[in-house]
C-alpha cells in the first residue's frame, strides 16, 4: 500500500489520494509525530493497524522508511485484506 506521509502535521489523520510525479496514486496521511527515530512511521502504522483492527506486528514499512513517500507491507489473508481495504477506501470516499 502506498502512503504520502506529512509528519508535524496538526491532527493524526489518513483520507483522500494523493498521485506522486508518475501518476501512481498514494494514500494521503498525517501525524503529529516528528520523522526522527521512526516516531511518524510508527504513528502511521498504528493508525492504520486501528482502522484496520489488525496488529501493529502485521504492519510494516517495506520501502521510504526515511521519505514521504512509503510503501506499507501488511501481512495476513489476502482475501481479508482486500476486503478490509475496499471497506476502508469506500468509508473515506474513495473509489475501490
Amino acid at each position: 500500500m502506498r502512503v504520502r506521509l506529512t509528519p508535524k502535521a496538526a491532527r493524526n489523520a489518513i483520507g483522500g489520494t494523493v498521485a506522486d510525479a508518475q501518476g501512481i496514486p498514494a494514500l494521503k496521511a498525517t501525524v503529529t509525530a516528528p520523522p526522527e527515530g521512526g516516531k511518524a512511521n510508527k504513528m502511521l502504522i498504528g493508525m492504520v493497524a486501528k482502522s484496520w483492527r489488525l496488529s501493529k506486528t502485521s504492519i510494516s514499512v517495506k520501502s521510504g522508511a526515511s521519505h514521504r513517500q512509503k510503501t506499507l507491507l501488511v501481512e495476513g489473508d489476502t482475501e481479508m485484506l482486500m476486503k478490509k481495504l475496499n471497506d476502508w477506501m469506500e468509508s473515506l470516499g474513495g473509489e475501490r
